[in-house]
């Protein structure tokens, strides 16, 4: 048994919180990767070996977190990455999020493929979020999605550009997650009968359990196995530049491509006139060979960050790793897994706890580093030695 937390503070001690409450397939498809998982591990560790100068003797009695991320102002270049399947891990998990961090002063955004539907994130953060879209193969649905979340007050668009298949998570085929047929079910019902609290709360009293942007799409379709095979269809792996200009030219707002991880296609995200990208290799979901997003983010920030906003996301688990990545060349990041963990394990306050946490991190690195000012970090905040 794992033991209870009183005070969670830290992304590990809500993770740990998590596992406790969620069915093990469940929370394996928030914390795994693809392949052996090297990828998601380096993104973590490479962030730990950046190292910071400290400074002393510097007036820091006025340190301000605030920046601003797509034109947005926030009280910290944070905001709350994309995550599918949110709603499952508390109730209207997607709902909950968006709360906190309309409440904490940072950007959440939405998922194509979250529970909650667009006009039920609106209806529960009247800020503007942000939403994240797929090409489907569909594109008339694709347009019929643009039109929604432009209508909900999304302002933002997170196109992801590094998913034209679905990577091969291990822990998903384990645990009956990628699979159908009465196994998994069998195996998938035993473990939400192991979690009570989770079955009451989210199970019986947070249906619908759906993936609600796509409800329309798939008429008939009332069950999430329905909907997951309609969406793994619509993956598009031909999609290329020409359609993302054919996005550009469909979509009103600022759009940024989620899933650069090389130089030469930052530099296509900029000819194709996105107004930003995020490093990023998935989280260490896709391909179990390439490298940490935090390894890749200086090449990319000196050759677009001119022209384009650089955003970063895989392994930021602090306020710490985050003055790192401003220090490396990002305007700001985008936290998953952590948002999510803190979700599960104390719903809409936890969250809330989360950021407050990453914040006081932040400030505490900026005065330690010597720095009073978000657009001052840079690399001379680095320890070269």
């Amino acid at each position: 048994m794992l033991p209870e937390l009183r005070y969670p503070s830290t992304a590990q001690d809500w993770r740990r919180l998590a596992e406790r409450r969620l069915p093990r397939f469940l929370f394996d498809y928030v914390d795994g990767g693809a392949g052996d998982e090297r990828t998601l591990a380096a993104n973590v560790e490479d962030f730990a070996a950046v190292r910071l100068r400290q400074r002393v003797l510097v007036d820091v009695d006025r340190v301000d977190t605030s920046a601003p991320l797509a034109g947005q102002r926030c009280s910290l270049p944070l905001a709350l990455a994309p995550i599918g399947l949110a709603g499952m891990v508390a109730r209207r998990g997607e709902a909950q999020a968006a709360r906190a961090a309309h409440a904490a002063g940072v950007p959440f955004t939405l998922s194509t493929v979250g529970i909650c539907p667009l006009a039920e994130v609106r209806a529960a953060a009247p800020a503007p979020f942000w939403f994240q879209l797929y090409m489907l193969r569909d594109r008339g649905a694709v347009r019929a999605l643009l039109d929604r979340a432009w209508d909900a007050g999304c302002r933002t668009l997170v196109f992801t550009v590094d998913l034209p298949l679905t990577g091969m998570r291990h822990r998903d085929i384990r645990h009956g997650m990628a699979a159908q047929g009465a196994r998994p079910a069998l195996i998938k019902a035993l473990q939400v009968l192991a979690r009570p609290g989770w079955l009451a709360d989210v199970a019986v009293q947070g249906k619908p359990l759906l993936f609600g942007n796509l409800a329309e799409q798939v008429p008939g379709a009332r069950d999430l196995n329905a909907f997951k095979a309609w969406v793994d269809a619509q993956f598009d792996p031909s999609v290329t530049w020409k359609d993302i200009e054919w996005l550009r030219g469909h979509w009103k707002g600022r759009l940024l491509l989620k899933g650069i991880l090389d130089v030469e296609d930052a530099r296509s995200a900029v000819a194709v006139g996105a107004d930003g990208i995020v490093v990023s290799n998935h989280g260490g979901r896709q391909l179990d060979a390439v490298a940490s997003s935090v390894s890749k983010l200086p090449a990319i920030a000196r050759a677009v960050g001119g022209q384009t906003e650089v955003l970063v996301d895989g392994g930021v688990r602090s306020g710490v790793d985050l003055f790192k990545a401003l220090a490396l060349g990002a305007r700001g990041v985008l936290i998953g897994r952590p948002w999510v963990w803190a979700l599960a394990g104390g719903g809409e306050a936890g969250v809330r706890s989360l950021l407050a946490t990453l914040q006081r991190e932040l400030l505490l690195a900026m005065t330690l580093a010597g720095v009073t000012r978000i657009a001052d970090i840079g690399p001379g905040h680095l320890d070269a030695d």
